[in-house]
């Protein structure tokens, strides 16, 4: 009985039956769950083209690479630390990822983007366009960048009115703390309408 516990020995060791499967922690949390585990093969993850097929590599190969490679009291302990890793990996996707998305999508609505906003819906032919009370959409992707006392935005969100959506493209400028819209302009690709709120020429 003494030899189904076997761990830590490589090649040598000897693998229960019970912890044979899908490892979640390893899939999810690939090199980190490695270097935990001292499993690591999972540094391959940071090759590319490679790590696609390592990921799934460790998902199945997880629990045999981590019983080889650590010394584990018995399979009761195996078992409870790789649910602690697959609870880890979990909390990363559904919750830390998202949260992160949010918060940089958030960075993005500044003065810059309320600006842009403002001067959107007040605007007639988007209006017109759109149809009445357009309104944002969640999402704001681009770019905000600054470099000594000035400051550049590329911003491109959705709107959505009561006749039909478009995508408003915006390139504004910080001097001082100071937002300018540069340029402004509102596409409905649908019906091959472009309106522009803002000008380069002014």
């Amino acid at each position: 009985m003494e030899k189904e516990y076997i761990s830590g020995m490589g090649k040598a060791s000897v693998i229960p039956e019970e912890i044979k499967g899908w490892n979640w922690g390893a899939f999810l949390l690939n090199w980190i769950w490695g270097i935990g585990n001292s499993t690591f093969i999972a540094l391959l993850m940071f090759v590319p083209i490679v790590n696609v097929v390592m990921m799934f590599l460790l998902g199945a190969k997880g629990n045999q690479w981590a019983w080889q490679n650590r010394t584990w009291r018995d399979v009761a302990h195996f078992k409870s630390t790789q649910r602690k890793w697959r609870n880890a990996g979990l909390i990363l996707i559904f919750v830390i990822c998202p949260a992160m998305l949010i918060s940089v999508l958030s960075m993005m609505k500044g003065d810059a983007y309320d600006l842009s906003v403002e001067a959107v819906k007040a605007h007639p032919q988007v209006i017109s366009m759109v149809g009445e009370n357009p309104e944002p959409g969640f999402f704001v992707l681009g770019e905000i960048t600054y470099s000594g006392e000035g400051g550049k935005a590329n911003l491109n969100y959705s709107i959505t009115g009561d006749k039909s959506t478009a995508e408003v493209y915006v390139y504004a400028t910080d001097l001082a703390g100071q937002w300018l819209l540069q340029e402004v302009v509102v596409m409905n690709r649908e019906q091959g309408e472009l309106v522009y709120v803002v000008s380069p020429s002014g």
